[in-house]
């Protein structure tokens, strides 16, 4: 990290234009993030990341989307693009950011004085760091039909059950749920939305190792585990409906060129190196990957106008995330391809002076056609919702 002290920005940067804010932007995490943590071919751990993390809390700019008024950036949806456009370009590594993406937001809206007032300070803070408790075994994608029940017994809630793939679970100090509090209701009315200590006795975490090697995942288990009853956020009963919001909030996210973008320049410097760029069957596959993410880049960028001219995003969005995970994928096939044997290993390859992680790409690429709403369930949302397609 840079030498020179961080002090707290207490500017409105909206009354920044966007090259201003771009260009201020740009050379400040040029010269604060840490140089070895550019373009990792992993999720940083919490403990590699936290110096960057600190730095960004120091500076204010942690919560770009946060109101000022609760220590965020008050950035209007512009400026939101912009701040993580500049992220990306950099290469630089994902933060804790469960709580300040997901958690953060939604209990301004849904949740109580006192929740706000105790929680929101010290997620803003780095304080508390959170992970998300979703998904289930048998309750993935299909996530109201997930089963960990919560009892209300007098002031607290008796919790009994498991969640699954639950990110940053080993290094989180929190966990915000949806649990079931009524096994009579319809599948979706049904559901609680609530906020569980990891510490408290009868809850477990156990890290998932995954392909990679690594243990970024976890199972987190409940056995008659005590929540009190004011960690309940909204109303009983009725977390499905906050849920969705949370969830519609992550495809302009999972929408984003940029992956596939970085892949797609990897890919051009090892078909320089190999001649296969005198290959002409290469030469229309990478054509093609070339216009595919051009067409997805113009049509993210119309999405992201209609939000900055205060739309809304619809169901329709949704194919954003089928078209950048899967094209993602698919330049990663032509990189392995092209890695011939030396693509199994997974260290960086030098391609004529340029450092190429093919193998961790590969895998990298994975993951997304499935977290956030799997691309199965992306299509049945367009099919059901846009397309009007019988059920």
């Amino acid at each position: 990290m840079a030498a020179d002290p961080i002090t707290r920005d207490p500017r409105d940067m909206n009354a920044l234009s966007d090259d201003d804010f771009r260009r201020e932007l740009r050379g400040w995490i040029q010269a604060h993030y840490p140089p070895e943590l550019r373009f990792m071919d992993r999720r940083p751990s919490v403990h590699e990341i936290m110096p960057w993390f600190k730095a960004l809390i120091a500076k204010g700019w942690v919560a770009p989307h946060w109101p000022r008024e609760w220590g965020g950036m008050g950035l209007d949806i512009g400026k939101y693009l912009i701040y993580y456009d500049e992220l990306g370009r950099h290469g630089c590594g994902r933060i804790p950011d469960h709580a300040i993406h997901l958690l953060g937001p939604l209990l301004m809206t849904y949740g109580s004085e006192a929740q706000k007032a105790h929680f929101l300070p010290r997620i803003v803070s780095g304080e508390d760091i959170w992970c998300q408790g979703y998904s289930e075994p048998g309750a993935g994608s299909d996530l109201a039909g997930l089963r960990t029940e919560a009892v209300l017994d007098g002031d607290t809630f008796v919790i009994n059950g498991q969640k699954t793939w639950t990110s940053l679970a080993p290094d989180a100090d929190w966990i915000f749920m949806l649990v079931r509090t009524d096994r009579e209701a319809k599948p979706q009315s049904g559901i609680s939305f609530l906020l569980a200590d990891l510490k408290t006795p009868g809850v477990t975490v156990r890290p998932i190792v995954n392909l990679k090697g690594e243990a970024e995942f976890a199972e987190v288990f409940f056995a008659d585990a005590r929540v009190p009853a004011a960690n309940l956020v909204g109303r009983i009963n009725e977390g499905w409906g906050m849920a969705k919001t949370l969830l519609g909030d992550e495809r302009i996210v999972n929408g984003s060129p940029r992956h596939a973008s970085y892949a797609l320049r990897r890919l051009h410097v090892m078909a320089e190196h190999s001649g296969a760029m005198r290959d002409p069957a290469f030469l229309d596959r990478y054509a093609q990957l070339r216009l595919d993410l051009h067409g997805l880049t113009v049509t993210f960028e119309s999405y992201a106008d209609a939000l900055r001219n205060g739309g809304s995003l619809g169901p329709d969005a949704s194919f954003l995330k089928v078209w950048a995970t899967e094209l993602f994928q698919r330049v990663t096939d032509e990189m392995l391809e092209l890695a011939g044997e030396e693509g199994a290993l997974s260290r960086e390859l030098d391609v004529g002076g340029v450092k190429v992680d093919v193998m961790n790409q590969y895998l990298e690429s994975r993951p997304p056609t499935i977290f956030g709403g799997s691309n199965e369930i992306q299509r049945n949302i367009l099919a059901k919702l846009v397309l009007k397609l019988p059920g």
